[in-house]
């Protein structure tokens, strides 16, 4: 299956060989190109596309291969390349919600040496390496600008993500490369951030990788941590940083927000007694109500009224396609 590369980083943001103690060129070619096909059935297909397109990294000399797990969630068909030519199949191992880590496994050889996993013991002002795959042309020299809480408006959250600049424009599934040339992280979204201090700036953020170890057993074994699933409400939600509130954005069709007579601008209160004044806080106070299938009470502000509803949280992945079996 052919690439054809028609994209590179600019001169002067790329890494230079000189500049760090490991192999540039060898660490590089660990960082694979991910394709994926998707059902136009499946539930993710209308939010994130039927062919997708990312990078990996591979994490172990057998073929296994870290990503960032929308590139893979539903794929029927998944290619992988390599900078030093060639492509081979590859199908999904495991997908995690909390974290966002995908894991395929390639069905044929590839001629590139793994990346060893790091810790993740970086912070503001360390010189790393975000790469996507085709060595240094598509590879930034970059700087990580903070560790600090990330609360995604589809009922994601992370306690201590990663954001490095300058932005990578290709981040999905990208990887991160600290001094040492251990692999400390999986790109997994383009933002802006600011600190207060300056005008806001377009950086990645990045799933450490700190949190794969405590559940790549489980990935391995059943797709999945082994752990209750987190009840799944299908709202996006989004923050008003100037007045401390969150607000119901969206909906997904087939979540059970939709049928609770939630509506878009709903203003979210409080779960049960609990008061919400973050995305941050709104998602911890969700998961607190117990596993999925549990009921979520929501107090909500619509206009002038304030009112009580209630949501039957469901488990996520029981709406998505299984991995075909290979």
């Amino acid at each position: 299956m052919a690439r054809t590369i028609e994209w590179e980083i600019p001169s002067e943001l790329q890494p230079k060989a000189e500049d760090f103690a490991y192999d540039l060129d060898e660490k590089l070619n660990g960082i694979l190109g991910l394709q994926a096909t998707v059902p136009d059935d499946a539930f993710t297909a209308s939010t994130l596309g039927t062919e997708r397109a990312g990078s990996g990294v591979l994490i172990r000399k057998d073929g296994l291969v870290l990503t960032i797990g929308y590139l893979i969630t539903e794929a029927e068909s998944i290619w992988l390349t390599s900078g030093v030519g060639g492509a081979v199949p590859a199908t999904v191992i495991g997908y995690d919600q909390e974290t966002g880590f995908g894991l395929v496994q390639a069905l044929g050889r590839l001629n590139v040496p793994p990346i060893e996993l790091g810790t993740a013991r970086i912070g503001a002002g360390d010189k790393v390496v975000i790469a996507a795959e085709g060595g240094r042309r598509h590879a930034i020299a970059a700087q990580v600008v903070a560790r600090q809480e990330f609360a995604g408006h589809w009922e994601y959250l992370l306690d201590r993500a990663i954001f490095t600049a300058p932005a990578h424009p290709f981040w999905g599934g990208a990887g991160l490369i600290a001094a040492d040339g251990s692999l400390v992280g999986i790109g997994s979204l383009h933002v802006q951030r600011s600190n207060g201090r300056e005008l806001r700036r377009d950086v990645n953020m990045v799933v450490p990788i700190d949190l794969l170890p405590p559940i790549l057993e489980d990935m391995m074994t059943y797709g999945r941590p082994n752990r209750p699933p987190r009840p799944w409400l299908g709202l996006y939600a989004a923050e008003i940083e100037d007045e401390n509130a969150v607000v119901v954005a969206g909906m997904s069709e087939r979540g059970p927000a939709i049928k609770s007579g939630l509506k878009p601008g709903d203003r979210i209160l409080a779960v049960r007694d609990d008061p919400v004044s973050s995305l941050a806080s709104f998602w911890r106070r969700v998961w607190s109500s117990g596993t999925a299938g549990c009921e979520v009470v929501l107090q909500i502000q619509r206009d002038k009224d304030q009112m009580t509803v209630r949501v039957p949280s469901a488990d996520r992945t029981r709406l998505l396609k299984a991995p075909r079996l290979h």
